[in-house]
């Protein structure tokens, strides 16, 4: 890079660099971005695993390398922002276009992508859309909608503060679980979307988010009332809002893998009156 070049744009330069780097867009460049040594610049982070958290080094005045912590005001990428984390998503429904790469496109009204904020601290993870979501093309806003949203409440949030996603776009015929194939086509985009909001929470609503977010089938039972590790966010596993309208005794259960959420956010139910 010509030493000649003014400083911010360097830095506006390399930003931008590491922040499709980490989304795993290689294809913008051509050749790598040389940095000279002298340059206090870090060198972008090449692991989408590491997001933007990874050591970086700091030129002293000798001009010898030291370690220096993470810090989310040194150095922000621009999906920092909630503008650009928002042109982030959009990029990859840009990305899934009108969608033909398995077969729950033949049946599908309408392309359920996500909803919620882009710069979320908890995401809800759900299996794929019903004849509500196909007919609007947003995610849990039928009757098991209602219930996720009464959850949310009772955590002290709003849906608008959340980021809510399933593992498919597309319904299934007769809201049937999503077969391996359709599953693994579509979780890619899902999990391009954890990676741009970076939720410090997940929580994998039912089997089949968990299957798919976890990389394994086990029963349920077996994975609630603990906090795993999933791309750089701490996930928790409950029941469907749909399997707790067909069995209401298993919402307190629920409401326990709820709380797990809340206290690793350091949430407190709101007062009821």
């Amino acid at each position: 890079m010509p030493a000649s070049i003014d400083p911010a744009l360097r830095d506006a330069l390399l930003a931008r660099i590491r922040f499709y780097r980490e989304l795993g867009l290689m294809e913008f460049y051509r050749r790598p971005i040389e940095v000279s040594e002298s340059s206090s610049v870090p060198e972008p982070a090449l692991s989408p695993s590491k997001g933007l958290e990874s050591e970086t080094l700091e030129s002293t005045e000798e001009g010898k390398p030291i370690p220096r912590k993470p810090s989310s005001t040194v150095h922000q990428s621009e999906a920092d922002s909630l503008a650009d984390r928002a042109s982030a998503l959009q990029l990859i429904r840009d990305d899934i276009g009108d969608c033909t790469r398995c077969a729950l496109h033949k049946g599908r009204n309408k392309i359920v992508f996500a909803d919620g904020s882009p710069s979320a601290r908890l995401m809800f993870v759900g299996e794929g859309p019903g004849a509500d979501e196909d007919a609007q093309g947003l995610p849990f806003v039928g009757r098991a909608g209602q219930l996720l949203n009464n959850m949310i409440n009772a955590m002290g949030l709003k849906r608008e503060e959340v980021y809510i996603a399933n593992v498919v776009k597309c319904r299934p015929p007769g809201n049937r679980t999503p077969e391996p194939e359709e599953a693994n086509t579509c979780s890619p985009f899902l999990f391009r979307q954890i990676d741009v909001v970076r939720p410090e929470v997940i929580v994998a609503l039912g089997a089949t988010a968990a299957t798919y977010l976890l990389g394994a089938r086990q029963p349920l039972a077996g994975l609630r009332g603990r906090v795993h590790s999933f791309r750089n966010s701490k996930l928790i596993v409950t029941y469907h809002p749909a399997y707790l309208l067909r069995d209401p005794r298993q919402k307190k259960e629920a409401w326990a893998d709820l709380q797990i959420a809340m206290r690793e956010l350091g949430l407190k139910a709101p007062m009821r009156s």
